[in-house]
């Protein structure tokens, strides 16, 4: 049997193009209606994705007067959803830099609980400036000591989830027994950043753990992910760097002494799709015309730490110099790599890099017919430089159905592509191993 893609569904915005939510085919509820969220979670379970996931943002963008970029809390969200679905993986985004660990691990437990094992938390060490300033901080951390953070905080979290054995709770009325005592265990963890002494209050969950997802690419974040992630969120904007990334990373899970199958690479995909190329490249066009270049440069601002780009010509080709280094940068590295790499490999006008970033934000943009989307799929994903994808549709509902009803048969056809599920855990469609308890 061949092996099978994995698909999520990256829910944000009316869509992931910065204009989505102008487009008159996006969805007309407000970002803060939770029927907006579960219409399509309940899309994507129909047609058999392995799961969705949220992202989150812990300030107020200054471009919000020109820019839908306010949603709901997504581990609220998750609550809603773990009862409007029954199979789809939920995932959800939580900060390692600005969570107490003991809250953390409760919530996703909890979760894990309600949905009986579809949960996921995507591991992120927040980097935005103006987060730091809503949470008492200042200055902000550095990539380094974000990091370092991290790396006690998911020890701390998964001590706490290994805290109970699976079989610890007895519920026996008759004999007044509710859990043996000598199955749950304190963790007395007492490190740098955190001292938790534990165990969790709540019992092992349906996943043992709610399964670990990751999305850093610098050095630093690729060997934190060989360590913690079981999957994978990466950003790629050519074949080439998503094949380095994927050989990376799975040489760098072996070496941790880990399966490199029970780490799942899911680079980003914003396929713009329609019956011919022609008419998928005019309906890019028609998206882009939409955005606000002065947004767009406000964002790359952000991307680089603040940095000033205002005095740069929207249309003369860029140079790497007009850029600053991004190992000096302390915000999302990964990201700044990728941008700097494509101006030296393709040098683009400012105007043309911020509408292919205001396409998915440095994620892979593709416009064509459903074919050539499903060809784009199965050649990266036979050509080692992905696991599956992490759809990102650039209008939604609009292009979750075109890919649904259009790029999904064709998968299936091909055998690359699931028409049922075959297990009732996000573990289950993602093909991964219960954890190891201390209990085992």
């Amino acid at each position: 049997m061949q092996r099978q893609l994995h698909l999520n569904l990256f829910i944000q915005s009316r869509g992931h193009h910065e204009a989505s939510w102008r487009h008159p085919r996006s969805s007309p509820l407000p970002l803060t209606d939770i029927d907006y969220y579960r219409d399509l979670a309940q899309r994507a379970e129909k047609a058999h994705l392995d799961s969705i996931f949220l992202a989150d943002q812990l300030n107020l963008p200054d471009d919000v007067a020109q820019a839908a970029r306010t949603w709901l809390e997504p581990v609220t969200v998750l609550g809603a959803l773990a009862v409007s679905t029954s199979r789809i993986g939920l995932i959800a985004t939580a900060s390692t830099t600005y969570t107490e660990p003991f809250n953390l691990a409760r919530q996703f437990a909890s979760l894990d609980h309600i949905s009986r094992g579809r949960v996921a938390w995507n591991i992120v060490t927040t980097w935005a400036v103006g987060a730091a300033r809503n949470y008492s901080t200042e200055p902000q951390l550095t990539h380094a000591q974000r990091y370092e953070r991290a790396e006690e905080y998911v020890t701390v979290v998964k001590g706490l989830w290994d805290s109970w054995a699976a079989d610890a709770v007895r519920d026996d009325r008759d004999n007044g027994i509710y859990a043996r005592a000598d199955r749950i265990r304190s963790i007395d963890h007492k490190g740098e950043f955190y001292a938790v002494a534990g165990p969790m209050n709540m019992p092992r969950t349906p996943q043992g753990r709610p399964v670990l997802v990751q999305a850093g690419s610098s050095d630093t974040g690729r060997g934190f992910a060989a360590h913690h992630a079981e999957a994978i969120f990466t950003a790629h904007m050519e074949k080439r760097t998503a094949q380095e990334f994927y050989a990376d990373i799975k040489s760098r899970v072996a070496a941790a002494g880990r399966r490199a199958d029970q780490v799942l690479i899911l680079p980003g995909l914003s396929p713009m799709i329609a019956g011919t190329e022609a008419e998928a490249k005019r309906l890019q066009r028609e998206i882009d015309d939409l955005t606000d270049p002065e947004v767009g440069r406000r964002r790359l601002s952000g991307r680089f730490g603040g940095h000033d780009f205002s005095h740069l010509p929207l249309d003369k080709p860029l140079s790497i110099n007009d850029f600053p280094d991004p190992g000096s940068v302390e915000a999302a590295r990964s990201r700044t790599e990728a941008i700097v790499g494509l101006v030296r490999r393709d040098r683009p006008t400012l105007r043309q890099l911020l509408s292919y970033l205001a396409g998915a934000r440095g994620h892979f943009v593709f416009a064509g017919t459903p074919e050539q989307v499903a060809d784009l799929i199965e050649d990266w994903h036979r050509d080692g430089a992905a696991d599956g994808f992490n759809l990102m549709p650039p209008v939604l509902p609009w292009m979750l159905d075109a890919f649904i009803d259009g790029v999904l048969p064709i998968l299936q056809r091909r055998g690359l592509f699931r028409r049922v599920y075959a297990g009732t855990t996000l573990r289950d469609h993602y093909g991964l191993n219960m954890p190891a308890s201390q209990y085992s």
